[in-house]
């Protein structure tokens, strides 16, 4: 994605996209790290073509959470794992004989998943032959300058950082056998990592570019770039995953908050990022994943079967989308078949019918999770903002705004690149300003659709 950025300008466009597809080994589900590092110096070169060497002035990377790479002597040990690998999730009772899940968060405020980099460094056998351990995003980052660094919101998601001082949690490390030194020194969003390595800067026909920290977790990026309406706003960032939430000065620690699953993570300019995961649009691309395998139809047209699920005129099955079962890859329209069979409820029949019961429970979801997000947080919430990819699904927004009774104002699509760039432009002195400001200048150059719960309008105001 290449931004320019200004005062009064902001606009952002695709050079490069490519698939992002894991790799089934012996031992378990893998990233395939080394062909995502090949495309991505790919886009750079793309990039540098689209606007002239000499119009690029900084590169960050943000990507998902908690999965990381070991390194020993500066070489990656196989490549990472997967967090949706059966075998990620062994580690759990382990860390909770050491420290109890409830002492556990009230030192890390990291909800439960078991997925969680503390729980796969748990079951990791490969843990004591590395120096260190890189999150996605910094292993990229490394590769591309040769510095090893690990950025502080999504060391956030490791379970291993002090929820108050966002600092290690050193007494926690040594409790859990977790080396002292696996994990880089923290820096900021704003940091300079460093200027690429000559072969880098070969490889993409740009020397002496610089690697701008930002917020490496893709959802920190991604809350920067909400145009918050004001405190009284929710946010939801929609993709494979649902993140929902308020943004918040300090953290929330409580017994309430851990029985809800909530977690703190860290955001930009220290903020708080109160969210839960919610299962997200995950569900219906693993559903159209799995007609398309059923080899009775080829490709599936997800627009026109959307436009035929908001046609739909019976009554969705709503279903627990939060539901363990679902977390894997595999055949969801049997899963949520037995899950309804399991409960005594109507099961969705016929393609229409599966992705309105989807998203009308996903929906349904997202709406319990604003309001546990406003109690637990003491916040009045009036507005929901939604971001990324569910931004397209006008079914599911129109959902969201009927099942949590709020306005929805949905927009951008591309939240996380856009609170990326902002960062790095902030960093370089193109922009100034606190994420208020940062957030004003989104609001100004980007359109955004209100959606109005049914009974209040139309619907959808543009």
């Amino acid at each position: 994605m290449v931004a320019d950025v200004g005062r009064d300008h902001l606009s952002l466009r695709a050079v490069a996209r490519f698939g992002n597809d894991p790799v089934r080994l012996p031992d378990g589900l893998h990233w395939n790290a080394v062909e995502l590092f090949r495309q991505s110096l790919a886009g750079l070169r793309a990039a540098a073509a689209d606007v002239g060497s000499a119009g690029l002035a900084s590169i960050g990377v943000d990507s998902w959470a908690v999965d990381y790479a070991l390194v020993r002597g500066g070489r990656v040990i196989g490549p990472p794992f997967h967090y949706r690998d059966e075998g990620r999730a062994t580690g759990v009772d382990a860390v909770h004989e050491v420290v109890p899940a409830e002492l556990l968060y009230e030192r890390n405020g990291l909800q439960f998943l078991p997925f969680n980099t503390l729980y796969q460094l748990a079951a990791d056998p490969l843990v004591e032959l590395a120096d260190h351990a890189l999150l996605i995003p910094d292993l990229i980052g490394y590769w591309l300058t040769g510095r090893m660094v690990t950025e502080r919101t999504n060391a956030s998601t490791t379970g291993l950082l002090d929820v108050r001082t966002q600092d290690w949690d050193v007494d926690l490390c040594g409790r859990l056998g977790v080396p002292t030194g696996l994990f880089p020194e923290l820096v900021d969003p704003g940091a300079t990592i460093g200027r690429i390595l000559p072969d880098v800067a070969d490889a993409i026909g740009v020397p002496g570019l610089t690697v701008t920290a930002v917020g490496s977790h893709d959802t920190a990026s991604a809350v920067v770039g909400v145009p918050m309406s004001g405190e009284e706003a929710a946010y939801i960032s929609c993709g494979t995953w649902g993140l929902v939430g308020v943004e918040l000065d300090k953290p929330v620690v409580t017994a309430a908050s851990r029985a809800a699953n909530f977690t703190n993570e860290g955001g930009v300019d220290g903020r708080t990022r109160f969210l839960t995961n919610v299962m997200g649009t995950w569900l219906i691309s693993e559903t159209v994943r799995t007609w398309e395998r059923s080899g009775s139809g080829g490709t599936v047209d997800l627009a026109r079967l959307l436009g035929e699920a908001a046609e739909f005129s019976g009554r969705p099955t709503l279903f627990d989308v939060q539901d363990p079962r679902f977390l894997p890859p595999g055949d969801m329209p049997s899963r949520i078949a037995a899950y309804c069979a399991e409960h005594a409820l109507e099961p969705p029949e016929g393609r229409p019918a599966v992705i309105a019961s989807i998203v009308h429970s996903l929906a349904a979801g997202f709406a319990r999770a604003v309001e546990q997000a406003a109690a637990l947080s003491g916040r009045r919430v009036t507005t929901v903002h939604v971001v990324g990819g569910g931004v397209q699904n006008t079914l599911l927004c129109q959902s969201i705004a009927d099942h949590t009774q709020r306005t929805v104002l949905a927009g951008p699509v591309e939240a996380t690149a856009l609170g990326n760039v902002l960062v790095q432009a902030r960093a370089l002195g193109a922009v100034t300003g606190d994420l208020d400001s940062l957030r004003r200048l989104i609001a100004r150059t980007h359109d955004l659709a209100t959606y109005l719960p049914s009974g209040q309008s139309e619907g959808l105001v543009r």
